[in-house]
């Protein structure tokens, strides 16, 4: 009995940027317990390979191309989900970008602006159409992605964090606490997962650009010495969190931040 509370079959599960990374072992992992999969990425290209690796394994899924940053865009995917499925039991607001590592005096407002059409605007877009669903439905849960770079800044003299993704992964938590006070009487359940330093992910690629591999590898080397377990993550590793959050393993759970860092947020720096 206990083993089956993770089992999400039936369920129609939604994972913004699934082409790639760790939206992409969403896609599987969440595929592994059962749930129908809905992979949206504006790379449609990658979405349909995530596609192609769930039904390798037997599992469900459909590919949706989407802009998330994109009113007209996250609107007309919806309402080809209500039409094609009827409902939404789970939305992992995953698609995420970061910027070149300007420090803030020398950032420019187009990136400012660029990175938060995605990383704010689209959470709050696809999480508004999924609630309106949700309601329809009985309920359901959306999972954010933050970042440990919402609940505390790290400067280590070189490129690293940028102001603008910190700030829109804080404003993720805070829009995820709310959303959740909100809708918690209506059986929807808001959490986010705030990772760290995980790696295999496209997310550094316009900062790694701009280095050269000496100063990556400093960078590297000075990550690996704050991290208690001595390791970065990788995509799978947030799997498990992911299920736990979206299934009715959760039920009682809403309003978290949970961190995924190795130990990262509760270092004393």
């Amino acid at each position: 009995m206990h083993a089956d509370i993770f089992r999400m079959d039936g369920k129609i599960a939604v994972i913004t940027g699934a082409g790639n990374g760790i939206g992409r072992s969403f896609a599987l992992g969440l595929s592994d317990f059962g749930a129908t999969v809905i992979c949206a990425d504006r790379n449609l290209d990658g979405a349909e390979e995530t596609v192609g690796l769930v039904r390798q394994k037997r599992g469900k899924a459909d590919s949706f191309l989407v802009d998330v940053a994109d009113a007209a865009s996250v609107q007309a995917m919806w309402e080809k989900i209500a039409a094609d499925f009827g409902r939404v039991d789970a939305l992992v607001n995953n698609a995420g970008i970061s910027t070149a590592s300007n420090r803030t005096h020398e950032m420019s407002v187009e990136d400012w602006d660029r990175l938060m059409a995605v990383n704010m605007r689209g959470v709050f877009l696809n999480t508004k159409y999924a609630l309106a669903l949700m309601l329809q439905s009985g309920g359901g849960s959306i999972v954010n992605i933050a970042s440990i770079a919402g609940l505390r800044g790290y400067y280590p003299s070189g490129p690293g964090l940028v102001s603008n993704y910190a700030a829109s992964k804080a404003g993720v938590i805070g829009f995820t606490r709310q959303v959740a006070a909100e809708y918690a009487r209506d059986k929807i359940r808001v959490n986010a997962i705030a990772p760290g330093w995980h790696g295999g992910t496209a997310l550094g690629a316009e900062r790694r650009a701009r280095i050269s591999a000496e100063e990556a590898a400093k960078f590297e080397q000075g990550l690996i010495q704050r991290i208690p377990m001595g390791h970065r993550g990788v995509p799978d590793d947030l799997i498990g969190l992911c299920v736990y959050l979206a299934s009715g393993a959760s039920h009682y759970v809403t309003g978290q931040v949970i961190a995924h860092d190795g130990g990262w947020d509760g270092m004393v720096v």
